[in-house]
């Protein structure tokens, strides 16, 4: 083993496993039938685990296949978010139960500490009979799903089924997962590994709080490469010293290419990310912005060796603060494939440039270039998806940001709120001390009883652990 595959084994906490398939799907409509297809041909056990699972036609799709399985005796066993997934309602939950199905939320946010209630589970898995597994960036719902019919296309994302030695490794994952929500899986259940079944070596990264297992990861690898760095990402917004690190890349030679939403579903995150263009763009690299729907997928490809494919966005909450899977692999065929699916997200993009301004002694502006110059890639010859015509919900989020814009960007506009919030408190409190007071002290009694709630919860769940 080289020193750079062993510094990659010790920053991410995974080695590498050896003898497996990994095969790579980048329609989200088509990944959620794979998965779909898995569960239905389940014989023994079904762990399903994701960020988002909504009560839609997609999330009733995907109910009625667990239940299915639950009813022919298969252990089914489903792990949601409970912040990612508010809006699901627990009637939908109750029926899952009612057909035999253990379902578990994650961290429910009115009983989980202050700190912890930070930190989620936005993982994506599926882990069937504990011989195959899908994992990546997909959550379930009708976003992902489309709707031909109605001239809806699905959310582009990445996928990744496998199988071989590493499903083990991802069905060890769900466990410890699980075990963090309840009760642990039973020992009895427990399978041996698979055996290997093709050429491909992964490592299986489990991202936990505090530990910045993928961001190491992506560090060194941004360090490391001297080739290209093509990064695909649906909230960027790296950290300081990850940034820095893309931006060294790029003026040391590196073709730093970067794939970002051109239409965001949190408006807010899309104004941070272009925050960060411009010195990319002084340092060399190159940012593209997906013309179709939500760019919701989370790749990389250094060099011609090195994949990363998971559910982790290069943002603060991902990186530091919640629990995430992802993938890694080396000197394998999913380098090539991720970098011809690049390639082809290029062809439906604008990519955007600095422009100077004329009259104004102002920095560049950005601005879409005219088209993508084929004379830095090769696009592969596969036919463009159809101009995507934007949903209702995209065009109230393009609004969204280009009112944010024109009241004068994001720390002006942070700086300026908490300026007029506290001077709005401090006038309220000469002129009408006993109001306020009395406002603010009802604001404070009613934090401590939620305080003192989530303590009381916490408690009762730490007796029943000990009663069992």
């Amino acid at each position: 083993m080289n020193p750079f595959s062993r510094a990659l084994d010790r920053a991410t906490g995974a080695r590498p496993i050896p003898g497996n398939i990994v095969r790579h799907i980048s329609i989200s409509s088509d990944a959620l039938d794979a998965m779909l297809e898995m569960i239905a041909g389940a014989e023994r056990s079904v762990h399903f685990e994701n960020y988002i699972i909504h009560d839609d036609h997609t999330g009733s799709r995907f109910a009625t296949a667990w239940a299915e399985r639950a009813r022919a005796g298969v252990r089914v066993r489903v792990l949601y978010d409970a912040f990612g997934s508010r809006s699901t309602s627990s009637a939908y939950w109750r029926e899952l139960r009612s057909h035999g199905v253990d379902v578990r939320a994650f961290r429910p946010i009115w009983t989980s500490g202050p700190i912890e209630a930070f930190s989620r589970d936005h993982r994506k898995l599926v882990v069937v009979d504990g011989e195959r597994a899908m994992t990546g960036g997909l959550c379930i719902g009708d976003e992902w799903a489309g709707d031909p019919r109605a001239g809806r296309p699905c959310w582009r994302d990445t996928m990744m089924v496998v199988c071989g030695p590493a499903v083990a490794a991802l069905e060890a994952a769900f466990g410890r997962m699980w075990a963090r929500a309840g009760r642990r899986l039973p020992d009895d259940e427990t399978a041996p590994a698979p055996d290997e079944c093709g050429p491909s070596a992964v490592r299986v990264v489990e991202g936990v709080p505090g530990q910045s297992r993928i961001y190491r990861g992506v560090q060194l690898l941004a360090a490391a490469v001297t080739e290209r760095l093509w990064i695909t990402d649906a909230y960027l917004v790296a950290p300081p010293p990850l940034y820095a690190s893309f931006v060294d890349a790029a003026r040391s030679g590196v073709d730093v290419r970067m794939m970002l939403p051109g239409t965001s579903d949190i408006p807010i995150v899309r104004i941070f990310t272009r925050g960060g263009y411009r010195e990319l763009l002084h340092a060399g690299a190159r940012i593209f912005e997906y013309r179709g729907p939500m760019l919701h997928a989370k790749t990389l490809v250094g060099d011609h060796e090195w994949a990363r494919v998971g559910s982790s966005n290069l943002n603060v909450s991902s990186l530091l603060g919640n629990y995430e899977l992802d993938l890694v692999a080396e000197h394998d065929g999913l380098t090539a494939t991720l970098a011809t699916q690049f390639l082809h997200d290029m062809a439906q993009s604008r990519e955007i440039v600095l422009m100077a301004r004329r009259r104004l002694p102002l920095p560049p502006k950005l601005v879409a270039a005219a088209a993508v110059n084929p004379s830095h890639a090769v696009v592969p010859a596969r036919p463009p998806a159809p101009q995507h015509k934007r949903t209702l919900r995209e065009r109230q989020a393009i609004a969204v940001v280009a009112l944010m814009q024109v009241a004068g960007g994001t720390r002006r506009m942070l700086a300026g709120t908490a300026a007029v919030a506290f001077l709005v408190m401090g006038v309220m409190l000469v002129l009408f001390p006993i109001v306020t007071s009395t406002v603010l002290a009802v604001g404070a009694l009613a934090t401590s009883l939620w305080l003192a709630g989530i303590a009381v919860a916490r408690r009762r769940r730490r007796r029943e652990s000990d009663a069992r």
